[in-house]
Order: C-alpha cells, then sequence, then structure tokens
C-alpha cells in the first residue's frame, strides 16, 4: 500500500477510532500482563506511602465492584454495549476527532476489561489511590485498570462534546454557505 493510500486510510473515522482502541487495549493488556507476573494475588506494593499503590486484586463485579459474582451478566452487557455503541456512534460526535478519540478509549477499554472477564472470569484491578490520615483509617478510591480509565475519560469526553452547540441544519433547497 503507498503512502498516500495509507495516509487517506488514517483520515478515516472508523480507522482513528480502531486506533486509539487498539492503543488503550495494547496498554491494558500489557499492565495486566505485569501484574500478573509480577504480583501474586491480594499481593500489594506501595509506591507513594500514603497515597498510591499498586494491587493485584480480581474484581467479579463492575465499578466500585457493583454487581460482585455477576461476571456472565456483565459479560453479556459489555458485548451488547460494543454492538449498540457501533451502530450508534453517530450520535456521539464520531464525526470530529474529539468524538472518536471518545469513542475509541471506550471501545478500547470495554474490550480490554472483556477479555479478563472471558479469560480469567473476573477483572484484575491494580491501581489503588488512596489517602490515610494520621492514626484514621484509610480511605481510597477503588482500584481499577487502564481499560477503566478508558472508559471514564471517553465517557467524560463525550458528556462535554455533548455540550458543544451544534451547527443549524442548511434548509431545503438553499445551498450551506
Amino acid at each position: 500500500m503507498d503512502k498516500a493510500k495509507l495516509i487517506a486510510l488514517a483520515r478515516q473515522p472508523l480507522t482513528r477510532i480502531l486506533l486509539v482502541g487498539l492503543v488503550v487495549l495494547a496498554l491494558d493488556q500489557w499492565t495486566k500482563h505485569l501484574v500478573l507476573r509480577h504480583l501474586a494475588p491480594g499481593q500489594e506494593r506501595v509506591l507513594l506511602d500514603g497515597f498510591f499503590r499498586f494491587v493485584h486484586w480480581h474484581n467479579t463485579g463492575a465499578a466500585w465492584s457493583m454487581f460482585m459474582g455477576r461476571n456472565r451478566a456483565l459479560t453479556g452487557v459489555a458485548i451488547a454495549a460494543l454492538v449498540l455503541l457501533y451502530y450508534s456512534r453517530d450520535y456521539f460526535d464520531a464525526h470530529t476527532r474529539a468524538g472518536q478519540l471518545a469513542l475509541g478509549l471506550i471501545f478500547g477499554g470495554i474490550v480490554g476489561n472483556l477479555i479478563d472477564r472471558i479469560c480469567f472470569e473476573y477483572v484484575i484491578d491494580f491501581l489503588r489511590f488512596y489517602v490515610q490520615p494520621r492514626g484514621g483509617e484509610e480511605i481510597g478510591f477503588p482500584a481499577f485498570n487502564i481499560a477503566d480509565s478508558g472508559i471514564c475519560v471517553g465517557v467524560g469526553l463525550i458528556f462535554i462534546l455533548s455540550f458543544k452547540p451544534t451547527p443549524p441544519k442548511p434548509e431545503a433547497g438553499v445551498p450551506a454557505t
């Protein structure tokens, strides 16, 4: 394939969505591979005492461990979400680069966690932010992974894009200026 065709392909909205999704998926799976290789299940490594640690936790639920033990149902929800998002992508600003970035982040994140659900019957979470006041109990954000981050950032970006005014559509028979 010559350079001009490759550039033309890279400018296609679906190609951009796919490329962003593949980057998120690759980072997610690579980091989870590192966790599996270097931490036993349940093991933790403090990186910034009182703020951040790597953990190896298994999540059979969804965000914040909701729906624990419902891995099969959540697998079905993920597959349905992929199909629904693909066919309704034009409603999510997929014609703009920001919309393509958002959808790519979401697709990559859903597929990353879906792979875990199918292969392990749980999602591997490993990033844990927390604070521990002196003499107090730990207060933390639920552990998450790169796929979760892609989904959240993508949804947040779509939310922000939804506030952008849409240009008025030209009237029938009147040429656009």
